[in-house]
């Protein structure tokens, strides 16, 4: 049978949406002062790949100020109602578009301040904030009909006429007699209509100014006057409409004394700004209009601190493992190290699972859940991590990439140049300079960011960002002569090689300079991609 740790590890869920509010604050795990940080009155962007936690945040963020007494409103973009639908149509204009997104985002917003105001918590006074609540329902509904106007005018006219004519002749020896009957009918009826027609289409209008007085005096109704808006999941809108989402949120949110946003994006899937020779640009612009306050693909990386990396995972293992254990009434470890000499045949077990996951809390827990299944009813071994990490790979990372050809040209390629020729398991890249499979391999985290800004000595002036390749791609070649033996060293093997992989050293940067022009040459002819500096 399999061990309680390993039902616990199975049993820990892969996402936070799915977890109760009251678990996720349980097992949240600050890092770098993040919450802190976070938690001030100034608007943020909180940047971060997919799985790295940033819906766990804002959750955590949620319910703190929740607790405090704080009203607090919690935006999914996955869940408006056309999202994927017509918001993604390219032949709608991109106007009536964005207009529909603009209005779906103001009825969420009112629905959740509904909701709590008629909530027993008392947290909204609806005496108060009803008329308020009735003003900005009304501000973000205005419709208007564009088209034309026509008159209609019809006429009818109907005449009948008919004629009947009877003869009856009686004869007897008595009474002889004659009868006859003549009958006419005239009728005629006329008529005359007139009608007005207007004739055009509905267009929703979104009122900026409109929008934030209603905003305001709502604000201005709530505890402590000040309401926390939690935008998740923006990267979902698609990206020709984010700017124009991010200008209602410049002039009709941000202007507000007692608002604070806080919004979670895709760097790589996110376009806040866009120039406007007219008005100079629409949306935000970040760092003057909006802090970027943290990235989260900064954190966690063993290659960055390995002890840093190494001490979040323990506690976010132990934590999430502790809440299952207790749900299932089983004995808890008295701490970490406890939870570690348990559940693992050695404590390289364990790095090896934050050496794999590459910084991504829910590659962790997949890596973890799938080597507690081979494990069974025995400790986790370096090599149940490894075949793991290998199946977890296989089964969600390689798919998607596999589904894009040039991506998954490019990767071969890197593993051919970076890998199998330079021993190496990264790569520096001119900062500045983008590339769409590039970008499109590090949203799918495949690759990864160690280093940023990395300069050369003999190269004065230029600066790199240094990527990792996952583990994933070359956990078949450890323990082979074509093990990578570092990110960009290429010194000797160590000895322990068959259980770790080295840390990172920055010392032989010329060699792992990765020139992407090389690659397109290679195999041309595929559909070109643009590398263009930003």
């Amino acid at each position: 049978m399999t061990s309680p740790i390993n039902l616990a590890f199975l049993r820990i869920a892969k996402r936070a949406e799915r977890q109760d509010d009251a678990v996720l604050s349980r097992t949240f795990v600050d890092f770098g002062a993040v919450m802190a940080a976070l938690s001030s009155v100034d608007h943020h962007i909180v940047f971060g790949r997919r799985g790295t936690g940033k819906t766990h945040l804002l959750t955590v963020l949620r319910r703190g100020r929740e607790q405090e007494g704080t009203v607090a409103l919690q935006l999914d973009m996955r869940n408006l109602g056309s999202t994927g639908g017509m918001y993604a149509d390219p032949s709608i204009p991109v106007a009536q578009r964005a207009t529909r997104l603009l209005v779906d985002v103001l009825a969420a917003m009112h629905g959740q301040l509904f909701e709590q105001a008629i909530a027993s918590d008392g947290r909204v006074d609806l005496g108060a904030a009803g008329p308020a609540l009735d003003e900005f329902f009304e501000a973000h509904r205005a419709v208007k009909v564009v088209g034309t106007t026509s008159v209609e005018i019809a006429a009818a006219a109907e005449n009948s006429y008919g004629a009947e004519a009877k003869v009856g002749v009686t004869a007897s020896l008595k009474n002889p007699s004659l009868v006859a009957d003549w009958k006419t009918a005239n009728e005629g009826t006329e008529a005359v209509t007139a009608k007005k027609t207007v004739v055009g289409q509905e267009v929703h209008r979104v009122n900026f100014g409109s929008v934030g007085n209603a905003l305001r005096k709502i604000v201005e109704t709530l505890p402590r006057g000040r309401l926390w808006l939690l935008i998740d999941e923006w990267s979902e809108v698609p990206l020709d409409l984010q700017p124009m989402l991010a200008d209602l949120i410049r002039r009709a949110v941000l202007p507000i004394r007692g608002m604070t946003v806080k919004i979670a994006a895709i760097e790589q899937r996110s376009r806040f700004m866009l120039p406007d020779a007219g008005v100079g640009h629409v949306g935000i612009e970040l760092g003057a209009d909006v802090s970027a306050a943290v990235n989260l693909d900064d954190y966690m990386v063993f290659e960055n601190d390995d002890r840093k990396a190494v001490a979040f995972f323990r506690s976010l293992v132990f934590l999430h493992t502790c809440a299952e254990l207790e749900d299932a009434g089983s004995e808890l470890p008295q701490n970490e190290a406890a939870l570690i000499s348990t559940g693992f045949t050695q404590s390289n077990a364990f790095e090896e699972i934050v050496r794999a996951c590459e910084g991504v809390p829910r590659d962790a827990i997949n890596i973890l859940s799938a080597a507690a299944q081979r494990a069974n009813d025995t400790t986790i071994s370096v090599g149940d991590v490894r075949s793991a990490a290998q199946s977890w790979y296989l089964g969600s990372k390689d798919a998607a990439v596999s589904a894009y050809e040039d991506a998954k040209r490019l990767l071969s390629w890197l593993i051919d140049k970076v890998i199998k020729e330079r021993r190496a398991k990264g790569f520096l890249l001119k900062s500045g300079v983008r590339d769409q499979l590039i970008d499109f391999l590090y949203d799918e985290r495949v690759l990864h960011v160690l280093r940023k800004g990395i300069s050369a000595k003999d190269q004065p002036g230029q600066r790199y960002n240094v990527y990792g390749i996952d583990y994933g791609c070359y956990v078949d070649l450890i323990s082979t002569a074509r093990a990578p033996q570092g990110v960009l060293d290429l010194g000797d093997v160590t000895t322990e090689y068959s259980l770790t992989v080295p840390h990172t050293d920055l010392r032989s940067i010329r060699r792992c300079i990765l020139e992407l022009p090389e690659f397109y040459k290679t195999v041309s002819p595929i559909l070109p991609v643009s590398t263009e500096s930003v």
